[in-house]
């Protein structure tokens, strides 16, 4: 039994799945999501609130996609927690602020 090589010796190691890339990404877009809903009151005060009254099925649409924006740039730029929420941050607010002037009436 000398030319027997054994099963453990031959198993390569599994790929490492992205649960961490993904889980951190996405609390970094949420986060992003709400920076970005709270810069109009930064800017406009408390009379955003009634706009946003009739028009808060366009901003929620933008919940998924700023989780799925800090999950993409998370694991494109492998794990750097810093530069993730630099980019995640300028794309949401830039979303969030290309449709807010666009339901405003503003070209």
């Amino acid at each position: 039994m000398l030319n027997v090589t054994s099963l453990l010796a031959r198993q390569s190691i599994p790929p490492e799945e992205g649960s961490g890339a993904s889980l951190s990404g996405g609390v970094i877009g949420f986060f992003a999501y709400l920076f970005a809903l709270a810069t109009p009151f930064f800017y406009f005060g408390a009379s955003v609130l009634f706009f946003f009254m009739y028009t808060w099925p366009f901003f929620l649409a933008l919940l998924p996609v700023s989780v799925i924006v800090g999950i993409a740039f998370s694991i494109w730029l492998n794990r750097r927690l810093f530069l993730t929420l630099l980019f995640t941050l300028l794309i949401v607010i830039s979303f969030f602020w290309v449709l807010f002037s666009f339901l405003a009436g503003w070209n």
